[in-house]
């Protein structure tokens, strides 16, 4: 439960805004896919997930240090 009611940021707001707005709108358009639509915005805002999942399309902060040495590239002229 405290999952669900903490770290709420900007995105998740919108999420759920936009949610709850699509919902409203399905019932007085009387279009159910687009209360489906609207239910998943919510269940995502929910459950604090995007598209790709929590951090899932995040890039790592930390830069992986590498013990391989660059060799420097030899050219050939070709007449």
């Amino acid at each position: 439960m405290t999952a669900v009611l903490k770290n709420w940021d900007f995105m998740r707001i919108l999420r759920m805004g936009m949610g709850l707005w699509l919902i409203y709108s399905a019932f007085v358009d009387h279009q159910p896919l687009l209360g489906l639509l609207g239910g998943l915005f919510a269940l995502q805002a929910i459950m604090n997930v995007g598209c790709c999942g929590s951090g899932g399309c995040a890039t790592p902060n930390t830069r992986q240090s590498t013990s391989k040495t660059i060799e420097e590239t030899h050219y050939e002229e070709v007449k």
